[in-house]
């Protein structure tokens, strides 16, 4: 799968062939001449941030919810007083792009992203048929860029900024023209905000290359400008390649029997690089590849309600810890707006809360009230710096990032939590998006809301004995006195309302009335695997939930969505399914040049088809979001290995038409490394490999009798203290 090709015309920004390093996002793409679209990452307007908790209280909120109160409640978490000529929210703002026109008729036919080596090739095609290449490539650690012609390939460079496809929404909210520079050998321009720091774009040309450069910040202009005409491309492309298979030699090695799921995890695993690469800004719903022609959707902002956890799970898998320290540096900079935001909406100076949307300053983005009391955000964070620390065994991972954002979480569950009909109750939850910001999208027990809370208290003592602190006895009263999840009783299916069935609730009372994009009221399955769906208690009311799931189907699913679903079938054996979803995915919510959307590609799969989508496939304004691509790489590791309760489970189960295949080196808990082959739909190896030492249980597929070191084993389970280092083979024995 590489290098990956692509084949022109790639007529929108959103189809481009992509390259990245963490800051500068480069999107390549075309039809008569070649255009690259060049973001920035952080480039914000702050204006227009909600600072909700310094009004809004939990009880105020209750009080106003029980009562029906829908102005006091708007009024509550309404934004700042809209002031002419200012945005009503913060937001991300695009960079601009260079345009490569050519003489005598050549113009781009076909791409090649060379993913070991992070650059890209395209072949131009004249109408006599003479052909010549384009070589790109990107430094890593600098915000530069470079494009290397065929000599003799005659072409003229055209720089166009944002503002030239959105000034006069621009100007609307205060924003000036940019300055700009134009000569026959360079150009560029700055573009700069009434109260932020501003971004410059410059390139010079040096006969047949072209050097890009980009900064963000005071004097930008001088700045860009110098990195264009001083940057060395030739030592930045050999410090690059260097990086490059510096990164490719610590990934997991898939090579799977699906030639289009493999190409998933090589793209995606690519763009990790790209998008939360260690840097000075912690990846956004679209990282660095922001588009020129409008404001990214969203505001290209940070989304806590899966979209962030879901962009940085794949770091877990692929073992590359730094990937995670943006994110970790940012949240630890809020900490004091996170303790203030809960002191004073849940009365407690021990919780933390942070909102569903926020910019990079934790300001809220809009006013989407579920959105903002929704506490699983920071549950869920506080999940992932522990699956973090899980993974790698960093006690400073744990000690300043995990524990902090734990103990934040549980103190806000706490302060919501009430004793009712002898257990313990959320009286006022929402689950993600469900009905919108609707007076009545809340209820009491809302099962996302329950299992993250579980999650939590079932870390917290784990963690509290890693870092020798005292056990809560709180803890161990919400996990025995708090419900798993809601249910509801209603009938199976419409046209048999005789058959009566309890399924999950979204909250108590609500069914999974229609088709929706987050599966929150399954978030006991996964992300925070609370519920053991083999166990007796919880086997029957699964299965109904899931059959209800299946049923209502996609019609209402966005495009990260399906990762997920996908991930849910993988975690209760349906490994097939699993499969057909990241299949259907990648033909319904990517478009012609591997772009992920938010919205369908087209119409007729689901109905999120038109957001940014048109008739006739007019779809000048498709929404492109990252999140996705980086779940399905989850979701491949997913069908693979799965950490569970009782241990880690290699090939839980394979799909049917997977008959050999193998992987080596998955990142697990536990600092272990993992891999096995199967062959015949058969596991026949598997690799263990220790880099911090310590016991690992291993569920591991060979059947009833294997050996390991030329030691015969027997049963369903491996386990072993290891050493440091200390790498283990393990075979099935052949059958007598």
């Amino acid at each position: 799968m590489n290098p990956i090709h692509w084949q022109f015309p790639l007529p929108r920004t959103h189809t481009g062939i992509l390259l990245g390093n963490g800051l500068q996002g480069l999107m390549v793409w075309g039809e008569n001449a070649l255009h690259l679209t060049v973001g920035r990452a952080g480039f914000w307007d702050h204006r227009g941030g909600n600072a909700f908790a310094s009004r809004a209280t939990y009880s105020e909120v209750r009080r106003l919810l029980e009562a029906g109160d829908e102005p006091g409640l708007r009024a509550l978490f309404a934004g700042p007083p809209a002031r002419p000529g200012e945005p009503t929210r913060p937001h991300q703002v695009g960079g601009g792009r260079i345009e490569l026109h050519f003489a005598d008729g050549f113009r781009p036919v076909s791409g090649r992203l060379h993913t070991r080596e992070g650059r890209i090739e395209i072949a131009l095609r004249a109408p006599d048929g003479r052909e010549a290449g384009v070589r790109i490539g990107q430094a890593r650690g600098e915000e530069v860029a470079w494009i290397d012609l065929d000599e003799g390939v005659r072409f003229s460079v055209r720089t166009v900024a944002s503002w030239d496809c959105i000034g006069e929404q621009l100007a609307k909210v205060g924003v000036q023209p940019p300055e700009r520079w134009e000569a026959a050998d360079a150009g560029g321009f700055e573009q700069r905000l009434p109260e932020d720091a501003p971004l410059a774009l410059a390139w010079v040309r040096r006969g047949s290359r072209v050097v890009v450069a980009t900064a963000l910040g005071a004097g930008a202009a001088e700045r860009a400008r110098g990195l264009a005409d001083s940057s060395d491309a030739d030592a930045l492309a050999a410090a690059a390649g260097v990086w490059w298979e510096g990164y490719w030699r610590g990934i997991p090695e898939l090579e799977l029997p699906d030639p289009e799921l493999q190409l998933l995890w090589e793209y995606g695993v690519f763009k990790q690089a790209g998008l939360t690469a260690p840097c000075e800004v912690a990846a956004t719903l679209q990282g660095p590849w922001m588009e020129e022609y409008q404001l990214p959707p969203w505001s290209n902002d940070y989304h806590f309600n899966i979209n962030i956890e879901m962009i940085y799970w794949p770091a877990l898998g692929t073992g590359r810890w730094g990937h995670f320290e943006p994110l970790w540096r940012m949240i630890r900079g809020w900490m004091p707006e996170l303790r203030a935001n809960a002191a004073h909406f849940f009365g407690s100076d021990e919780a933390l809360m942070l909102p569903h949307a926020v910019d990079d300053r934790c300001h809220a983005v809009g006013t989407f009230w579920t959105g903002m009391i929704d506490h699983a955000c920071t549950a869920w964070m506080a999940q992932m710096a522990w699956l973090h620390y899980r993974h790698s065994l960093d006690e400073a991972v744990l000690r300043d990032v995990a524990w902090p954002l734990l103990r934040g979480a549980f103190a806000g569950y706490w302060a919501m939590i009430e004793e009712r009909d002898g257990r313990l109750s959320l009286p006022v939850s929402v689950s993600p998006e469900f009905k919108g910001a609707r007076m009545d999208a809340w209820g009491r027990d809302a099962s996302f809301q329950l299992a993250a809370c579980h999650a939590v208290v079932r870390i917290l003592p784990e963690a509290a004995a890693a870092l020798g602190e005292p056990v809560d006895p709180r803890w161990e009263r919400v996990r025995a006195g708090l419900p798993p999840y809601s249910t509801v009783g209603v009938s199976q299916q419409r046209e048999y309302p005789e058959r009566q069935v309890d399924r999950v609730a979204l909250w108590e009372g609500m069914d999974l009335i229609e088709s929706h994009r987050h599966h929150s009221h399954l978030g006991g399955i996964f992300p925070f695997c609370t519920i053991d769906v083999r166990d007796p208690d919880h086997r029957r009311i699964v299965q109904e939930s899931l059959y209800h799931w299946v049923r209502t189907g996609p019609g209402a699913w966005s495009g990260w969505c399906v990762p997920w679903a996908a991930i849910l079938c993988a975690r209760v054996g349906w490994a097939d399914g699993a499969v057909a979803w990241l299949k259907w995915w990648n033909q319904v919510f990517t478009n012609e040049g591997r772009g992920t959307l938010h919205d369908a590609d087209f119409g007729g799969a689901t109905t999120l088809f038109g957001t940014g989508a048109g008739e006739a496939h007019q779809r000048t304004g498709e929404i492109m979001q990252v999140d996705a691509g980086m779940g399905v790489v989850t979701a491949l590791i997913e069908l693979l290995v799965q950490q569970r309760a009782d241990g880690l489970y290699v090939m839980p189960a394979v799909p049917d038409r997977w008959r050999d295949f193998r992987f080596r080196g998955i990142y697990v808990q536990g600092a272990f490394r993992v891999g096995a082959t199967v062959a015949g739909r058969r596991t026949v190896e598997v690799e263990v490999e220790s880099l911090r030492g310590g016991r690992i249980r291993l569920h591991h597929g060979l059947g009833p009798r294997w050996e390991v070191e030329g030691e015969p084993g027997e049963g369903e389970w491996f386990e072993r203290e290891f050493a440091p280092g200390e790498r283990v083979v393990l075979r099935a024995m052949r059958e007598r």
